[in-house]
C-alpha cells in the first residue's frame, strides 16, 4: 500500500561499519540502543518511519522518513543519538560514514 508523502518529504540515512567478527556485540547494542533512542525520536515532529538494523556482513544502518529536510535534522541535535547512541555505537567497534538526506523521487 502506497501512502501519500508530503512534496518535501526525505529520506534519512546513517550507517556505520564494524568488523563482522563483532556482530553479535553490535546486534545487541543496536537493539539496546532502541530502549533509550525510540522514545525521544517518537517525539519529534514530522517523522513518517524508522528502520535500524546490522548486517553480519559488517554493516549498520538506520533510515528514517521525514516529512521535511528541517525536521530530518533533528536527529543531528538529538542528545541520545548523537552522544549516547554514538558512544555506545562507538565502543562496540562502529566507524561512522556521512549521513545524507535524500529527497523522495518515487515510492511504491
Amino acid at each position: 500500500m502506497t501512502e501519500a508523502l508530503p512534496p518535501t518529504a526525505v529520506i534519512r540515512v546513517s550507517r556505520g561499519n564494524f568488523d563482522p567478527a563483532h556482530f553479535e556485540e553490535v546486534h545487541r547494542m543496536t537493539k539496546e540502543t532502541g530502549t533509550y533512542l525510540i522514545p525521544a525520536i517518537q517525539k519529534l515532529p514530522g517523522l513518517l518511519s524508522y528502520y535500524a538494523g546490522a548486517s553480519p556482513d559488517g554493516s549498520m544502518v538506520h533510515v528514517s522518513v521525514w516529512d521535511s529536510e528541517e525536521h530530518a535534522e533533528q536527529l543531528s541535535m538529538l542528545k541520545e543519538m548523537i552522544v549516547d547512541a554514538r558512544r555506545d555505537a562507538e565502543a562496540v567497534g562502529v566507524t561512522f560514514i556521512p549521513i545524507v538526506n535524500y529527497p523522495i523521487s518515487w515510492t511504491i
